[in-house]
């Protein structure tokens, strides 16, 4: 066993290292190798192998399968950001002759495109990749296996198109695209298409006997978007860093946000087990926390990716074995480990730099119909709705600088928000998308749909 750390207690690095050694004994495999972020740094690296091997550090390679679908969406979003697509673009505007070119480059990202989940013909992870030269090998006559965009349907071949558009666009291979907009930016020196010494080796390991079977470490071809990479857990801690934080010189944050919010609509099944699918990042529930990452499998490899983003912690957990630990839940205890033993500093509170009048005049409490909200005025400037007791709508408005606020999130997204002022410049009531909050519940005068009567409130025996 090995291990590196700074800034993290040393109870709390027990108790992350003796996570990843219950996860290898258990899992029965070769090795585990974890590594942990916070403040967008790695904080701690740890490892357990057998003992006829070496435990390995973080710049040891590991196959990283589906992980590789988010720098793939990566990719997609900067040539959205760029202008160059729109997500809701059908992939044949871009990509002509596909046969699924009806499903938009959102559904493809979201696995919503209606897309098989697999390429038709041999196994294409334990199968070399020259066996699927073209995209219509990779397809295959039927392409689509349900309507684009009605339900989720995980595909492989759907980020094989998503590559193919990134080259067509880009005029150059996925693999030199990736190293050059994504890679090298971010310093992720030991990501690469093949594997690069010092690697793992992968591993079947024999669910009735503790014994082992290499596994073939096949190039995927055209199947490469979904699943080629290999990385070290040094560099996926400086990607997990990036999806949270953004870069400016790769992607911004807001779009990583995008790429972080459910796109797909969940089965009855999902929603029971809290998950859903984003813009090639995956959403889980564990507890209280909701967990966004994305995890990976190729024969002889295991990869999963877990970002604690109200936490500021991330995990990355890879392991050399085509089945064993069940590394979602590592990951997912990696971070509560450090939450609950080391909890995030909360933000200094700080007041506004300067105070509007007729923005304050807003604060408050006030009612939609007979549930209390309240409207708060924060220190970044924005407006802040939530219920006084209970649950219900919230959200947070930014000013459009003339007078009126738009939703940023919740119920309201997108939604305007307008103060009424009467005549004397009195603030009347609230228009919130056709809503109508009030001072006092149901108040009289004001311009409640349906109106109010004038009687008044009353008691149970007054007809």
């Amino acid at each position: 066993m090995t291990t590196a750390q700074e800034e993290l207690l040393p109870g709390t690095r027990r108790a992350l290292l003796h996570r990843v050694a219950v996860a290898q004994a258990e899992g029965r495999a070769p090795s585990v190798v974890a590594a942990v972020v916070r403040g967008g740094r790695t904080v701690w690296h740890g490892s357990c192998a057998s003992p006829d091997g070496r435990a390995p550090d973080e710049h040891v390679q590991y196959r990283i399968g589906s992980i590789t679908k988010t720098f793939t969406a990566v990719l997609v979003l900067r040539l959205r950001d760029e202008g160059l697509v729109d997500l809701g673009d059908p992939l044949e505007k871009h990509l002509p002759g596909t046969g699924a070119g009806e499903a938009t480059l959102a559904e493809l990202l979201a696995h919503t495109g209606g897309l098989a989940a697999e390429s038709p013909g041999p196994w294409w992870e334990r199968t070399p990749g020259s066996l699927r030269p073209d995209l219509a090998d990779v397809l295959g006559r039927q392409p689509l296996l349900h309507a684009a965009g009605r339900r989720f349907h995980y595909s492989n071949p759907g980020y094989t198109l998503l590559g193919a558009l990134v080259e067509e666009l880009r005029g150059a291979p996925w693999e030199e695209v990736l190293r050059r907009e994504v890679l090298e930016p971010l310093g992720l020196h030991r990501t690469s298409v093949h594997p690069e010494a010092p690697y793992a080796d992968g591993w079947a390991v024999h669910p009735w006997a503790d014994v082992l079977l290499p596994e073939p470490a096949e190039d995927l071809g055209r199947m490469a978007p979904a699943g080629q990479l290999w990385s070290t857990t040094g560099d996926l801690a400086r990607f997990a860093a990036f999806l949270v934080q953004g870069d400016d010189r790769v992607l911004g944050a807001e779009s990583l946000l995008e790429m972080r919010t459910p796109a797909a609509p969940p089965s009855t099944a999902d929603v029971a087990a809290g998950y859903a699918y984003c813009l090639g990042l995956e959403v889980r529930r564990s507890g209280e926390r909701l967990l966004v990452g994305h995890t990976g499998s190729l024969p002889g490899f295991l990869a999963c990716l877990t970002l604690g983003v109200e936490d500021d912690v991330a995990a990355v957990v890879l392991a050399n074995c085509t089945s064993g630990p069940l590394l979602t839940a590592v990951g997912a205890d990696l971070v509560r480990i450090v939450a609950e033993a080391e909890p995030r500093f909360p933000e200094p509170w700080c007041p506004l730099r300067e105070a509007d009048p007729a923005v304050l005049e807003l604060a408050g409490q006030w009612y939609w119909g007979t549930q209390g909200f309240a409207l708060r005025v924060t220190a970044d400037g924005l407006l802040s709705l939530e219920p006084l007791s209970g649950s219900g709508r919230r959200s947070r408005f930014r000013a459009n600088g003339d007078g009126t606020w738009r939703g940023l999130d919740g119920y309201y997204t997108g939604e305007p928000l307008r103060a009424v002022r009467r005549p004397d410049g009195s603030v009347s009531h609230l228009d919130l998308g056709s809503f109508v909050f009030t001072r006092q519940p149901y108040e009289e005068g004001a311009p409640v749909p349906g109106g109010v009567d004038p009687r008044g409130w009353r008691g149970n025996g007054i007809g």
